[in-house]
Order: structure tokens, then C-alpha cells, then sequence
């Protein structure tokens, strides 16, 4: 590694440190994670030299994961277990709004890239259109021949729109500490702390030789749930070590853009961005209709239904107070059923012939 790169990553850092600070003085939602972001994502665009330590977003996965897993008391597993239906329609609802996105971006965008074969657009629009596992889409388009390249890209416009849309949508209306599911403790316990990272360290490392995906979110997160189920209250999270969990995964997706990003298909990510925000829309109306007919608050089920990643949305529930561990349970669930399913689905109906 060179010196340039540890430089840098400092560099970036700091400036998602100033941004953070800049939106903690103008109380906007969310500044560990909006304010850093925004800033890196811009600075990435404009040609600064950002960059972002896998290490690090790994670090702040983990804190996520272990902060989240706090939540799942024996009583709020039984609340969680009691909208298993719910949870199974929102995985149905994604698989077929991300199988509609991909239909409609197909027809929009076929034939006017001639470089593109048609097969290998019908590939990249159904792996861009499918919500959630974005690394993982992006393997599985390759393994059929599709533009890699839009598919990152649709994947990452969406999760930056959406982590930014929705909290600043949730603070504008009011919906926001309207639901509080509190951890179990809320002391920090510097023993039990340790033990804790050490054990759901210890998770994140099998998740990561077993291949699984987010190793170091679900690892920990499966752990830190497993110790509070078993209620064994060890210790919280510090305030600061969330808060600076948020900002390194905030650096992470915003080093995702550069300049070449905005004049790669330009028509592509217009597109993407005016699907994503009426995906937005429509899982909103989702959301609405499922906290009807489930008592659980419609901010709550916007949440878990969003078309975001699983740690922003969490985090997003977790700093708002909005029911975390529904959140989270919805998030992960749909996670894991996109990651099993998008795939054998893609074969089923188109084959998995590469283009």
C-alpha cells in the first residue's frame, strides 16, 4: 500500500468529519451518515481523490450489526414473529416491483445503446432493476454477460437516493421517536462490551469463510441478537462509536461516484433516479397499506419495505427511533430471499446463457 492511498483515505475522512459537523449545527436527519455522504459523493464527482479503507466500512458493519442486535429482546421477537405473513408479502411485493423496474427499464433502454446486445441489456436491466444484495447483482450480471458497469451503477444511485430521500421525508412530516423499541441495556459496560466484540467478531469471521454476504453486519448482528434473546445484557454501544460506524459506511458508498460516473449513460442513471424515486413512492403506499392491517406504524413499514440497503435503512430507524428490530427484521429477510431468489429467477425465465 502506498502512502498516497493511507493519506488519502485521512483526507477523505476528515472531510466526511466537517460534513457531519456542518449537519449536526443545521439539525438535519441523520448527519454521521447524510452529511458524509453527500460530501464525499460530490467531492468523488467533482475529481477529488476520495478514497475509503475496506477495513474501515467492515469496522463500522460490525458496530451496526452488534448495535442492532441489542434490540431483539424475547419480547420483541414474539412482536416480529407475530408479522412473519407481513414479512413474507414484502419480500413477494420487492422481488416483483424490482422484476417491474427491470421490465421497464429494458423497454426504455433497448435498441438505444447499439454497443449493447439485446440479451446482455435484458440481463443488465433485471439484475439493476432487483432491489437489495447490490455487490451480489453485480456478480450475478457478470456471470450472464450484462453491463456490470450499469448495473453498479443503477445499485448505487438507489441507495444514495433513498438513504437520503427518505429520512429527510421522515423529518419534514414528523414521523420520527414515534415508535421507540429501546435496547435491552443502555449502559456501556466496558467488560461486557469486549466480550461482545470479541464474540461477534468471532461471528463476523465465520459469516466471512462461510461466503456469505455483509459478513461483518450479519455475523455480528446474528450474534449480538442471540445474546439478548438469551438475555444476557452485556453492554451498549457507545454513542460515538455509532456515530462514527455511520460515517465510515457513509464514506464507503459515496467513493462509489467519480466524474467518469455522470458521463457513463447519462440516459441510463436519469432513468434509474426517476425509477427509484417512484419505487420510493409506491413501497410508501405499500407500507401504508401493510401498517393497516398489522397495527405497526406506517414510518415503521415505510422502512422495511424501502427499496435502500439493510444497514442505511437500520440506521435510519435506529437514530429516528422507529421500531429497529421490525426494520431490520423486514430488511434482512427480503435480503436474504433477493439473494436466493433473483438468480434461479433469472434462469426460469430468461436461461442463464451468457449474451
Amino acid at each position: 500500500m502506498s502512502l498516497r492511498f493511507p493519506v488519502r483515505v485521512l483526507a477523505t475522512l476528515l472531510l466526511a468529519l466537517v460534513a457531519a459537523g456542518l449537519c449536526l449545527a443545521l439539525h438535519t436527519p441523520l448527519p454521521w451518515m447524510i452529511g458524509p455522504l453527500l460530501a464525499v459523493s460530490l467531492a468523488s464527482i467533482a475529481g477529488a481523490p476520495t478514497a475509503s479503507h475496506t477495513p474501515l466500512r467492515n469496522a463500522g458493519q460490525w458496530v451496526i450489526g452488534v448495535a442492532l442486535g441489542l434490540y431483539f429482546t424475547p419480547q420483541v421477537v414474539a412482536l416480529v414473529a407475530g408479522v412473519w405473513w407481513a414479512i413474507v408479502l414484502a419480500i413477494v411485493w420487492a422481488l416483483a416491483l424490482g422484476w417491474a423496474f427491470g421490465g421497464c427499464l429494458q423497454r426504455l433502454h433497448v435498441g438505444r445503446m447499439p454497443h449493447v446486445p439485446a440479451r446482455s441489456m435484458r440481463a443488465t436491466t433485471y439484475f439493476a432493476g432487483a432491489i437489495g444484495g447490490a455487490s451480489e447483482m453485480t456478480l450475478l450480471a457478470e456471470r450472464v454477460g450484462a453491463r456490470t458497469d450499469l448495473v453498479a451503477a443503477a445499485h448505487s444511485l438507489r441507495l444514495v437516493l433513498v438513504t437520503v430521500a427518505i429520512p429527510f421525508a421522515m423529518q419534514w412530516s414528523g414521523l420520527h421517536e414515534l415508535e421507540i423499541n429501546v435496547a435491552g441495556v443502555r449502559e456501556v459496560r466496558w467488560g461486557g462490551l469486549a466480550l461482545l466484540a470479541l464474540a461477534t467478531g468471532v461471528g463476523g469471521l465465520v459469516m466471512r469463510i462461510a461466503g456469505r454476504t455483509n459478513p461483518w453486519f450479519m455475523g455480528p448482528l446474528v450474534v449480538s441478537m442471540g445474546f439478548t434473546m438469551a438475555g444476557q445484557q452485556l453492554s451498549a454501544v457507545p454513542v460515538w462509536l455509532s456515530n462514527a460506524a455511520q460515517l465510515v459506511i457513509a464514506v464507503s458508498l459515496g467513493v462509489r461516484f467519480s466524474r467518469e460516473f455522470l458521463h457513463t449513460a447519462p440516459r441510463w442513471l436519469a432513468t434509474v433516479a426517476l425509477g427509484t424515486l417512484g419505487m420510493i413512492a409506491l413501497c410508501g403506499a405499500f407500507a401504508w397499506l401493510l401498517a393497516w392491517v398489522t397495527g405497526l406504524h406506517p414510518a415503521t413499514m415505510i422502512l422495511g419495505t424501502s427499496p435502500g440497503g439493510i444497514a442505511e435503512m437500520a440506521i435510519t430507524a435506529k437514530v429516528l427511533q422507529l421500531g429497529v428490530p421490525v426494520v431490520t427484521a423486514f430488511q434482512v429477510c427480503r435480503l436474504v430471499a433477493v439473494l436466493l431468489i433473483v438468480g434461479p429467477m433469472y434462469g426460469w425465465l430468461y436461461g442463464n446463457r451468457r449474451a
